[in-house]
């Protein structure tokens, strides 16, 4: 399932917003991997999703994968329905998931992975602003989308009363503007009843006299008994406004939405934040940052503190089990060995570093510390014996080598159909199994072959371990033992 969201330009009409659903959900269906595409503008009935009709929201439905004709993934679709929607001027699109999609509007007000939302008092000033920045951020490495929410501005009809001359005939504004108001918007002159039935009869002027132009000859009646037609007194003019204005807080506030591709979000928000900072908004503008940065940057603070609170308990844990600060070490040292593999597969699968990942070290720091465990308690466990630290060093290599390589392809194997998935889910399924499959792999192969030789450093010399004499041999011969020793002298007495 995949949740596309379309902005088309403001103020069309709804036959309009119905042919441009109609040509979205004909390019959608022509890829092979659609069943099925349901379209909606605007807001229901019923009022529970508040959207402007230029706002298109389409449910594409894909075929089971064992249905797909093509070596395609879901990533490869989407950038196919990507680039067959560019072939539409003026309409902004993004791909999301239906209940990702609600939950990034509730808490940034729009979807995007990076929201950038921009506070000032000046609807125009804050316009600018806005359009500075999304020009800004657009062009930094790894952006693929940017855009402004609901952004455009709609026709709009002033009419705009001249005081002084309402005030030269006796005429208050109020008055003015229940004639407009009964002009164009109508007003109960009457009610009707039907039985129980309840009708108000609302008057208004016909829809031909409702235009702009025509508007000017409205009669208005004066204190003094004149009709004055409604030139007199006001101006008419078409301009242009926002088709609607956000606040937050309190604040009047634009939106910008990001998204991103190819780079870690952190590295990019960096970026786009000093392009931010390099614009020298004036005084009175407040930019914030929110979205999954902000939920991932959340997640990050907690886990900075969370990560180096659980290799201290471990360490404790070791020590405790072993009375050995030497031990201790040694076995952590086996956390930078998975840590090595870990960065290495998210740089070859070019898998940003997410929170998944970051869950995903934990998980591999553990598994790493069980081989060191295994291995350095046999190792203690041969010495005790009486070998040497050496010959117990390679004697529990080879010994513990199919418990240890054993238990990281039975994890390996488990996890690898996370790290191949492309379903749903799969954004945040693969981080972790690669992290810990890629980890696994280098504190294996380090487990056996480099943390023995560190036993034997941090062993030090052996007392137990004979070395080879290097004394001279004297040479001259000694007494036959087939001689019978000489008597031993008798005292005298």
């Amino acid at each position: 399932t995949i949740w596309v969201n379309a902005n088309f330009p403001p103020g069309l009409s709804i036959s309009e917003a119905q042919e441009q659903c109609r040509r979205i959900r004909q390019i959608l269906g022509k890829i092979p991997e659609v069943r099925s595409v349901i379209s909606k503008a605007g807001r229901p009935e019923d009022g529970t999703d508040p959207k402007p009709l230029n706002m298109g929201e389409f449910f594409v439905d894909l075929k089971p994968p064992e249905e797909w004709t093509r070596p395609v993934t879901k990533e490869q679709i989407l950038d196919e329905m990507d680039k067959a929607l560019d072939v539409l001027p003026g309409i902004e699109t993004s791909f999301s998931q239906p209940i990702r999609d609600n939950v990034l509007e509730s808490i940034s007000q729009i979807d995007g992975q990076v929201v950038i939302k921009v506070f000032g008092d000046d609807a125009g000033a804050l316009a600018t602003n806005a359009n500075a920045i999304l020009k800004a951020v657009g062009g930094v490495s790894g952006v693929t989308r940017a855009f402004i929410d609901r952004a455009g501005d709609v026709p709009q009809s002033l009419i705009e009363i001249n005081r002084e001359r309402a005030a030269r005939y006796g005429l208050n504004i109020s008055d003015v503007q229940d004639v407009i108001e009964t002009a164009l918007g109508g007003k109960a002159a009457t009610e009707l009843w039907e039985g129980e039935k309840h009708f108000s009869v609302t008057v208004r002027l016909k829809e031909p006299q409702r235009r702009l132009a025509e508007l000017g000859n409205v009669l208005v009646d004066t204190p003094e008994g004149l009709h004055l037609p409604l030139h007199e007194i006001a101006t008419f003019k078409v301009s242009s406004g926002a088709m609607n204005i956000s606040r937050e807080n309190g604040t009047r506030v634009k939106a910008i939405g990001v998204f991103i591709k190819g780079r870690d979000m952190g590295s990019v928000v960096t970026d786009m934040q000093a392009k931010v900072d390099a614009l020298q908004l004036p005084q009175g503008t407040l930019v914030t940052w929110s979205g999954e940065f902000e939920n991932q940057e959340r997640a990050m603070k907690r886990l900075a503190v969370v990560v180096p609170v659980s290799v201290f308990l471990i360490f404790i844990l070791l020590f405790d089990a072993f009375k050995s600060l030497k031990s201790s070490l040694l076995i952590l040292g086996n956390v930078p060995f998975a840590l090595i593999g870990g960065i290495l597969g998210l740089l070859v699968t070019h898998i940003p570093l997410s929170v998944s990942a970051a869950i995903g070290f934990i998980a591999l720091f553990g598994q790493a510390v069980l081989n060191g465990v295994v291995m350095v308690s046999h190792f203690n466990q041969l010495r005790d014996e009486g070998k040497t630290a050496r010959a117990a060093a390679e004697e529990g290599a080879l010994t513990r080598l199919r418990t240890v390589l054993m238990t990281a392809l039975l994890a390996m194997l488990g996890l690898l159909p996370m790290a191949l998935s492309h379903g749903i889910g799969s954004e945040t399924q693969r981080p972790l199994a690669v992290v810990i499959i890629s980890g696994l792999i280098s504190a294996t192969l380090l487990t056996l072959l480099v943390l023995p030789a560190i036993y034997v450093l941090f062993a030090g010399v052996d007392p137990n371990e004979t070395k080879p004499s290097t004394a001279t041999t004297d040479l001259t011969p000694g007494p036959d033992p087939t001689t019978p020793a000489a008597p031993a002298p008798v005292p005298l007495a």
